[in-house]
């Protein structure tokens, strides 16, 4: 569990975190639509190697979301490339 302080994630997503992905919580606000959220994922998919793990909604419209990729050599080292969101 590399990288993720338990405390920012909602309960039970800590559960089957493993060491050889990267993992990031994220929140998208409740003004963000689901096309909108969906858009920013798959560019993040697409460029930066990120995976959707994990989404949930909640009753005022925000969403928790959970990302992760493989490590590799140079995110390892220290370069971070975290999703723009």
């Amino acid at each position: 569990m590399t990288g993720v302080r338990r405390g920012r994630l909602p309960a039970g997503w800590d559960a089957d975190l493993s060491d050889e992905y990267e993992w990031i919580p994220l929140r998208l606000p409740p003004e963000v639509t689901r096309i909108g959220a969906s858009t920013r994922l798959s560019i993040e998919a697409e460029y930066r190697g990120w995976e959707l793990t994990r989404v949930r909604l909640y009753t005022d419209g925000s969403r928790r979301v959970l990302l992760r990729r493989r490590k590799s050599q140079l995110n390892a080292v220290g370069a971070v490339d975290q999703p723009g969101l």
